[in-house]
């Protein structure tokens, strides 16, 4: 009889895909479910069976009462689940939409596995530390790790989706040097505005193709604009292809979400990564940090960014430059023996010890 997993996650991208990644590892050998909160379910597709569990955020003071009795009203939701389910294991990935799970299987004594894909622990994996089976994660050098926890962290190979190993060797549909912008599906003042001045000069110079993820708000302003100034683009706000899109850039510009770093790594596509100054624990800094300090990237400041330092330094880059080929060289080496099939081993490795 297959044991039966809950996959907790919600929020953003960020904590959905690896939570689609562990589904998908476990789907053949276990009766696997994902639970996620209202934001989560836009990155999900109708293939995975999801509950929603939509936990509020704690981070506005005058409604702090009635967030922890909603919390409280989705534990005991959530205890009734687990147990309905007949769950034995729940996997977390971080974030406080896995609040109320957590708890419930904690009450229960159900196994928690939490996975970590930040460098940075997150607050609720801190919290639930001292509940939990395992902390999956990718690095030993884990930032934040309370003492004494070591023999509860286990490492694996970044969580990447099935169809990424599937498209990691591609030809390009055309010679243009295509950059991508990924700014996240919120946005941000500095991928929308700031750098098409950039793009505008250096287009006047070299022939370049812009693929641009932003909000859904910016889609026309942007499609005009690289109209305007006859630049070839393709804008866009989600899209479940995403790998197909990836595989047509020689550059991307980028936050540094763990999950975004890790797909762009393993597609071996040098990439420039601009953190999020804002990102708790500064942790989008410390997961780009984790590459740069093995020459796989680039790291600008957000704070000081200079229009005019930045594009020489990205028109240099068009040209391949010997330092763009050192990145992709590392960016390869640094995922060698990065298989599914190793991935998968070792996850069912892990869930299975008893």
């Amino acid at each position: 009889m297959k044991k039966k997993v809950l996959i907790s996650t919600g929020g953003s991208g960020g904590h959905v895909i690896p939570a689609i990644t562990i589904y998908n590892h476990l789907k053949n050998t276990h009766e696997t479910l994902i639970s996620t909160d209202l934001r989560g379910l836009k990155y999900l597709d109708k293939n995975y069976k999801a509950f929603v569990i939509n936990t509020p955020k704690l981070n506005n003071y005058f409604l702090l009462p009635f967030s922890f009795l909603k919390i409280l009203f989705l534990t005991v939701k959530s205890f009734f689940l687990l147990k309905k389910r007949n769950i034995t294991i729940l996997i977390s990935t971080g974030g406080y939409m896995s609040l109320p799970l957590c708890l419930a299987a904690k009450i229960l004594g159900i196994n928690i596995f939490l996975i970590e894909p930040n460098m940075v622990l997150g607050r609720a994996n801190k919290f639930f530390l001292n509940f939990s089976r395992k902390l999956i994660c990718y690095s030993k050098n884990l930032i934040n790790l309370p003492s004494g926890i070591n023999h509860k962290l286990t490492t694996i190979k970044p969580l990447i989706r099935k169809e990424y190993y599937e498209t990691s060797t591609h030809q390009k549909h055309d010679n243009l040097f295509t950059i991508i912008i990924i700014g996240g599906s919120q946005g941000a003042k500095i991928f929308d505005e700031l750098l098409n001045k950039c793009f505008v000069s250096i287009a006047k110079k070299i022939s370049i193709k812009i693929i641009h993820q932003t909000s859904e708000k910016n889609i026309n302003f942007l499609k005009n604009f690289y109209f305007q100034n006859n630049i070839e683009s393709r804008v866009f706000s989600f899209d479940h292809n995403l790998n197909e899109v990836l595989k047509q850039g020689d550059l991307c510009i980028t936050r540094a979400g763990a999950s975004s770093l890790a797909e762009l790594s393993f597609l071996n596509i040098p990439f420039v990564a601009i953190p999020l100054p804002s990102s708790k624990d500064n942790h989008q800094y410390k997961n780009a940090k984790y590459y740069n300090e093995q020459d796989c990237c680039w790291i600008i400041d957000q704070k000081n960014f200079d229009e005019q330092k930045f594009e020489k330094f990205l028109l240099e880059l068009t040209k391949k430059s010997q330092d763009y080929m050192t990145k992709k060289n590392n960016l390869r080496k640094l995922n060698y023996q990065n298989t599914w099939n190793n991935v998968n081993q070792k996850i069912l490795k892990i869930i299975n010890e008893n």
